[in-house]
């Protein structure tokens, strides 16, 4: 069940300080939030990097909007430790700056706050982030982790113009990745802790059916892995399987729609975080290993979906080099 990593696999990237969320571009070019030191960062495919913004926090999960612009989940920092040579996120930083949605002008490296809070309280640790065909997107909180307790995390809902914001799902234990399908019928979410997938059905813009709130059922949980791992972001590729990159072993979990586990791809760091899909046919799988500091590249079997509004970001405006 567990395929190597070695076939058609190349590092794109290394010396990065934990990287998170990656972004492919029409042009080629990664976007990657480096979570240990608080920026946005371009990556070209000779491996040249340039800082796109500094964000401070912890930039976590990127997408890009209907604007052209970049929207990243700010978690707001974890201290750091290392662990056999890796970075490795260890709870909530004694220089936490509060968690928020912000937003950056990829032409100016211009960054503003569009939510630090939704109607339940403030936001803790936003994590993860995918836009409807609607224009609206969904993200996770996973909330923070501290030495003696931690928050519980939810899903929301929110628009780009800085002027809607719903708790949609509450509470979660650590929610991460988040992902639509194909069609948009369903919201899948990773819960870290618990390595479960939940699948949720949608009514429309930001709405879940309304039997699925209550509480958690079997037949929503797509797939929950045995043993000891745990499950950070995901994509979803255009058969509809879901990719969940898997922390602790460090794999790709595969997962069909109907919740059978296809295959585990094997990747050569513990803290194996996201997962992508770019290049012209779209079967490239740009993968973060955030503990060894490097992103990778790698021939996937089938085409990723396309991700809305992917074609809408701003040329490169010259940023300086990291």
């Amino acid at each position: 069940m567990v395929a190597s990593s070695d076939a058609e696999m190349r590092y794109i990237a290394t010396d990065l300080a934990f990287p998170e969320g990656p972004v492919a571009l029409e042009c080629g070019d990664i976007l990657v939030g480096e979570m240990a030191a608080g920026r946005i960062t371009r990556i070209a495919p000779d491996g040249r990097k340039s800082v796109v913004a500094e964000t401070g926090g912890g930039p976590n999960g990127l997408a890009l909007g209907p604007d052209g612009k970049l929207y990243v989940c700010n978690n707001g920092g974890q201290s750091w430790g290392r662990e056999n040579g890796r970075l490795i996120a260890l709870g909530q930083s004694d220089r936490y700056s509060g968690g928020r949605i912000e937003r950056i002008d990829l032409s100016s490296g211009a960054v503003e706050v569009l939510y630090d809070r939704s109607p339940g309280g403030p936001l803790r640790g936003p994590n993860d982030i995918v836009f409807d065909r609607f224009g609206g997107f969904w993200f996770t909180d996973m909330g923070k982790r501290r030495a003696r307790d931690m928050d519980r995390g939810g899903v929301y809902y929110a628009t780009p113009d800085g002027r809607s914001i719903r708790e949609v799902v509450y509470p979660m234990i650590q929610p991460n990745g988040i992902a639509l399908s194909p069609d948009e019928t369903r919201l899948y979410v990773a819960e870290t802790s618990t390595a479960r997938v939940w699948a949720f059905d949608l009514k429309g813009p930001g709405e879940i059916e309304p039997t699925q709130l209550a509480r958690r059922e079997e037949s929503q949980l797509l797939l929950g892995l045995p043993g000891y791992r745990h499950f950070d972001s995901m994509a979803v590729d255009a058969a509809g399987n879901v990719c969940v990159a898997t922390l602790i072993g460090g794999l790709i979990t595969v997962i069909s729609p109907e919740g059978r586990l296809l295959e585990q791809v094997a990747m050569p760091d513990d803290q194996t975080t996201n997962i992508c899909f770019g290049g012209p046919d779209h079967r490239t799988a740009y993968i973060t290993l955030s503990g060894i500091g490097a992103i990778m590249a790698r021939k996937w079997p089938r085409p990723g979906a396309r991700l809305n509004f992917s074609e809408s970001a701003q040329p490169d405006a010259g940023q300086r080099r990291a």
